[in-house]
């Protein structure tokens, strides 16, 4: 997590998987093929979407020095429109956070300190969530999955990942899918059906003592909302007070 100054804002991080380029990624040895082509058709159909929202639950794990895992929750919302276009908002123990993204700039709101920061953003949603998480240190919500290039990102030393068959969650049936790295082991489920879209996504982080898990619960997925698109451009209100982003690696 990250603190809002008085002259600095810095967003709170989810834990994902870092890396500034993403290679193309053939299927690793170790990954089962069914596993491999559930992923796939989930990343494909979501890159394929020109406007979707996505209501989540989230929670975050954090594990005392005396061993305690204590849970931190989290919903939030996303809504896109590509190629250029994102609005997200997260409310709850952690972070309370607005973040709007026009094609041109980005910007973080804070509604409790009523702080802001806004800077030039590039001119595509890929681009830009590339930007907010190696320049800003900034992560929108269910950016591993909402990327273009998901397919790849979540693929990032993956070591083997295994079909575990049928689940249901969230009242829809699910394919259960466990991928292995070195630092990262994840889960996904994937809806059954015509629409692969993802329903759970879990991180455990097997580097961190306890092995802390961030976990994302889709609650509602609409492939064709109404959206309004007076969200993606920051307008501040009454009070509102302008601060600047601390680049990563500058001390706070």
């Amino acid at each position: 997590m990250k603190s809002l100054y008085p002259h600095r804002l810095r967003a709170c991080v989810a834990l994902a998987v870092a890396c500034c380029s993403w290679p193309a990624f053939a299927q690793p040895a170790g990954v089962d093929a069914k596993a491999d082509a559930v992923l796939r058709s989930m990343t494909k159909y979501v890159a394929g979407l020109k406007q979707f929202s996505a209501q989540t639950e989230n929670s975050l794990e954090v594990v005392t020095t005396e061993g305690q895992k204590i849970q931190f929750t989290a919903p939030a919302t996303v809504t896109v429109s590509r190629p250029d276009k994102l609005y997200a908002e997260r409310r709850g123990d952690i972070v309370d956070q607005t973040f709007h993204y026009d094609g041109k700039s980005l910007t973080l709101f804070d509604p409790t300190t009523k702080y802001y920061a806004t800077v030039p953003a590039p001119a595509n949603v890929d681009a830009m969530l590339d930007f907010a998480r190696t320049k800003l240190d900034v992560i929108a919500p269910g950016a591993d999955l909402i990327d273009t290039r998901a397919y790849d990102r979540l693929m990032q030393d993956v070591k083997a990942g295994t079909y575990l068959g049928l689940a249901v969650v969230g009242g829809h049936r699910c394919h259960h899918l466990a991928y292995r790295g070195a630092e990262v082991d994840w889960q996904l489920w994937v809806r059954e059906g015509s629409q692969p879209l993802p329903c759970r996504y879990v991180i455990t982080s097997k580097d961190v003592a306890g092995a802390p898990q961030f976990t994302i619960q889709i609650v509602k997925f609409d492939t064709a909302p109404k959206i309004d698109a007076a969200k993606f451009r920051f307008t501040p209100p009454a009070g509102a007070k302008p601060v600047e982003f601390l680049p990563v690696g500058r001390a706070r």
